[in-house]
């Protein structure tokens, strides 16, 4: 009998732990670290984390190339704290929240012997928790003592960086009358490692034979709440519904990756980035994260697990066609979803059609 978590219960706690402002132990084979993400770090831990030894501050390429770095490691760059650094110095280096009015940070010496696995976890373990991508790293002889005597969580850098997609369980289903159709059943599924849950709404009766109009809808808060106009997610998503509605029949996936995948707090910095003069990607890039971070395999696994193989997609994104694609879901068409452009976002729309290939 054994009450102790597994693997997935433990890299689940490692992101709590990371939200927290807790340190987490990564190991890969005898080598350890103590990692930290910036944005929860206090200037206690700071203090004794530096005072174990020499400390990195991880940050992605794409960061490193906003600070004009050099990133030795590819994907990321390893500078060294430098003497005397405190809390101040490091969050500026990891948020650009005052790169223009501080646009001096270096000068910046980065690592380049050995490897960089521990860091690229601590990054991962970041970005999926939801944080600014940039972790504190400390080199530690002895992490599965330091873990014991702290009661810190330890996880080996390759689980922390695995791939592979949390499976989905049906929560439970039930009838939602709606505006566009009284016959409205929501569907809950729930992934195994604790992160959020997705929803699925279906229309009417589909006949899971035939393909299906859907649409895989991206959580997004400002836009299909409060009607933000500084994207076209509100529209977007009740012109599928409508469209749907006419039908009579459809299935639109809530998917909650907010912010392309980011979380509303760091869409929320790349929207104060935005209004510094940069556009949605630079924004991204700007932060530290990719041009899209979601995963719509987690689309492709509630459509199968709904009894869909085969679908009509409501999107303006090809790229969302390719990767259904590539989960096993048959996209026979793509539907043109053409709403919601107003003064406020044409700027927005035209970003995602001339560097995401987005069809408006």
């Amino acid at each position: 009998m054994s009450f102790a978590p597994d693997l997935t219960e433990m890299l689940a706690r490692a992101r709590a732990d990371m939200r927290l402002g807790v340190p987490v132990v990564l190991s890969d084979g005898p080598r350890a670290a103590l990692v930290m993400a910036v944005e929860t770090l206090g200037p206690q831990r700071l203090a004794d984390a530096l005072a174990l030894g020499h400390a990195d501050l991880a940050i992605t390429e794409h960061r490193a190339t906003t600070l004009k770095t050099a990133a030795y490691d590819g994907d990321l760059v390893r500078l060294a704290v430098p003497d005397g650094a405190g809390l101040d110095w490091v969050q500026a280096v990891a948020d650009p929240a005052d790169d223009l009015r501080l646009p001096i940070k270096g000068p910046f010496v980065a690592r380049r012997e050995g490897d960089a696995v521990l860091h690229r976890a601590g990054i991962r373990l970041a970005k999926a928790a939801r944080l600014i991508p940039a972790v504190l790293v400390v080199q530690i002889a002895d992490g599965a003592g330091l873990a014991r005597d702290h009661g810190l969580t330890l996880i080996g850098a390759a689980s922390a960086m695995t791939t592979d997609l949390s499976p989905l369980a049906p929560v439970i289903h039930a009838r939602v009358p709606l505006e566009v159709c009284e016959a409205g059943r929501l569907h809950i599924f729930r992934p195994e490692d604790g992160a959020e849950e997705h929803y699925a709404l279906e229309i009417g009766s589909p006949d899971r034979s035939r393909p299906v109009l859907a649409r895989l809808h991206s959580a997004c808060f400002t836009g299909d709440l409060l009607g933000s106009l500084k994207c076209d997610c509100g529209p977007q998503l009740r012109g599928a519904l409508a469209q749907m509605g006419v039908a009579g029949e459809g299935v639109l996936l809530y998917l909650n990756q907010e912010g392309r995948g980011i979380g509303l707090a760091n869409k929320m910095r790349a929207y104060s980035l935005q209004d510094q003069g940069f556009d949605t990607v630079e924004a991204n890039h700007r932060l530290g994260f990719e041009d899209d971070e979601r995963d719509f395999r987690i689309g492709a696994d509630i459509l199968r697990k709904m009894g869909f193989s085969q679908v009509r997609l409501l999107t303006n994104n090809p790229a969302k066609v390719e990767r259904l694609e590539s989960c096993g879901i048959d996209v026979v068409e793509r539907v043109p979803l053409k709403v919601g452009e107003n003064r406020f976002n044409h700027h927005y729309l035209a970003t995602k059609a001339s560097k995401s290939g987005h069809l408006l």
